[in-house]
């Protein structure tokens, strides 16, 4: 076996050559863009429930206190 050829296993296994894997990589960049994605749509869809059950409580607390005779 050529020394070279091992050297460049290695270096394609740990990543360090231009091009090496390149497509492993992009691949998990891709799954983690869309992890972060998915991730920000969740917040954002938590921040809106909590605003919805805020006003909701705001409107329970002000029903309840006009019903009282």
């Amino acid at each position: 076996m050529n020394t070279e050829t091992l050297r460049n296993w290695i270096r394609a296994a740990d990543g360090r050559r231009p091009g090496a894997h390149s497509a492993l990589r992009a691949a998990s960049q891709a799954v983690g863009d869309d992890v972060q994605a998915e991730l920000a749509a969740a917040r954002k869809r938590i921040r809106e429930l909590e605003e919805e059950r805020d006003i909701l409580r705001k409107a329970a607390r002000y029903f309840a206190t006009e019903t009282r005779w």
